[in-house]
């Protein structure tokens, strides 16, 4: 169908089945904020730090690095006394720009999609511009701010080029609302993130402009916009564009508007605490943006969901606390193997992907423990992806075995997959809640003869006449699935 350029005409999308299938993406945050490589760890993650301190406090020890910038213009913030002691006070952070070009020599954009396809990603989503305004890639609407703002190399053309050639998606996260390029105001907390986005017509036709090109130039599978979009812009027309030239591309939710006489009230004292309160209440649902706009799928950050999803979502994190390149960051910050491929089946049998980031260093190399835990990833997907991958929620997400292990369901026509979360360690294992059809064949990925299996009253007992390998999950498939 032709789309036209309003809410009610882009809502009849639907979500595209490769989409739907994929359940594995890498995010990559690169940006000038890998030079510093700069923030705190020692309170936890974003959720963490929001939860049990606050707004205010979750900017001021802002665990992202990408967020370098906007923390060291706070006053005092652990980011902030480190950049003096570290550069000198008078150090622009602009400056950092000449340090990761110097850099850029040594990036193998081919040597990246080789990873991501080793580790079972279906798709890839480079940030082409976070909120510092730097570019990825060669524009032809160069910032009026700062125009020589941008990489040099056109990372967006290369990375694009390798990722397509494996059959692996590409996607764009472009940050609409944010350019701190056109403000030297910091965000110190949640109301004033809706408030600190450039209004001018200049800026409007600057972020347009960007998103335009990236459709025409690289024709990406995925549109992701960060936290919303400025006022006075019909996005409705973006999306229109991009879905006529791309019938199965995917938006997400990121790019809610905020009007004027809003962003007025926000100032207001009361209004203003309020607002903050709201908003942590939202946020730690896992909406992140304003609502009310169209999209394909929603991206709680660092949460997930508690059950089956009706509408398609997909979580997005680090393998650590930030999203970006952090030198402070230790092994300990980041998540196991075993922890990320347990978040991965608990997404996708919730009707959800995991979209899990890198952050690579200047000169393009991934923290060895970043490509550890995703190879680790991909070596259990490579074993047990007939379980993940083009699979769709079962009538529920979770279940428990008789000796007290996790259970996630997922499903395909005339499947299911019962996917225990630890390594049984007996000869057997009874799933909870679970009848079964005559004739059910139970097996195991990788062993050619069935298990045998019956019927434990309300449970089915399978045994497993094998010493498993120890795993992070183990996956039984029964065909025809239970009833």
């Amino acid at each position: 169908m032709e789309y036209q350029p309003t809410k009610e005409s882009v809502d009849k999308h639907p979500v595209p089945e490769w989409y739907h299938d994929a359940k594995f993406g890498i995010f990559i945050h690169w940006s000038l904020s890998c030079v510093p490589a700069f923030a705190p760890t020692d309170k936890g993650d974003i959720m963490d730090i929001l939860r049990n301190e606050g707004a205010k406090a979750m900017f001021a020890n802002q665990p992202y690095s990408e967020w370098y910038l906007n923390s060291l213009r706070i006053k005092g913030s652990p980011a902030c006394e480190h950049h003096v002691k570290t550069y000198g006070a008078g150090f622009d952070y602009y400056g950092f720009a000449k340090d990761f070009n110097a850099a850029l020599d040594a990036w193998d954009p081919a040597g990246w999609a080789d990873l991501f396809k080793q580790v079972g990603a279906e798709y890839v989503v480079l940030v082409t511009k976070h909120h510092d305004g730097f570019l990825l890639w060669p524009s032809e609407h160069l910032n009026p701010m700062k125009p020589g703002l941008h990489a040099a190399r056109n990372i967006v053309a290369e990375l694009t080029e390798e990722v397509k050639a494996r059959g692996m998606r590409m996607g764009f996260y472009y940050s609409s609302p944010y350019d701190w390029t056109f403000t030297a105001k910091p965000i110190t907390d949640l109301a004033m993130s809706l408030v600190r986005v450039p209004r001018s017509n200049e800026y409007r036709a600057y972020a347009n402009s960007h998103w335009y090109e990236l459709i025409d130039r690289y024709d990406p599978s995925v549109l992701w916009s960060d936290i919303g979009y400025p006022d006075g812009v019909n996005i409705n027309e973006i999306f229109a564009y991009f879905y006529n030239k791309t019938p199965d591309g995917v938006v997400n939710e990121r790019w809610g508007q905020i009007n004027g006489f809003t962003r007025a009230l926000v100032h207001i004292p009361g209004i203003r605490q309020a607002t903050n309160w709201y908003a942590k209440r939202l946020w730690l649902q896992g909406q992140t943006s304003p609502p009310g706009v169209h999209y394909d799928f929603v991206t709680p950050e660092y949460t997930s969901k508690s059950e089956v999803s009706e509408e398609k979502w997909e979580c997005v994190r680090g393998i650590g606390k930030s999203f970006g390149y952090n030198r402070q960051e230790q092994p300990d910050d980041f998540l196991g193997v075993s922890e990320l491929v347990r978040l991965l089946i608990d997404i996708v049998s919730k009707n959800g992907n995991l979209l899990l980031n890198v952050g690579p260093k200047p000169g393009g190399e991934i923290p060895e423990v970043q490509v550890d835990r995703i190879k680790g990833v991909g070596a259990w997907l490579s074993v047990n992806g007939d379980a993940i991958y083009g699979t769709r929620p079962w009538k529920r997400a979770e279940g428990r075995t008789a000796e007290g292990t996790g259970v996630r369901f997922t499903s395909k026509p005339g499947s299911l997959f019962a996917i225990l979360m630890e390594t049984p360690q007996g000869p057997e294992v009874t799933i909870e809640s679970l009848k079964a059809a005559e004739g059910m064949r139970v097996e195991l990925p990788g062993y050619d003869e069935p298990l045998d299996w019956e019927q434990a009253g309300s449970g089915i007992t399978v045994r497993l006449d094998r010493q498993l390998p120890e795993s992070p999950a183990i996956c039984l498939k029964m065909t025809p699935g239970p009833g």
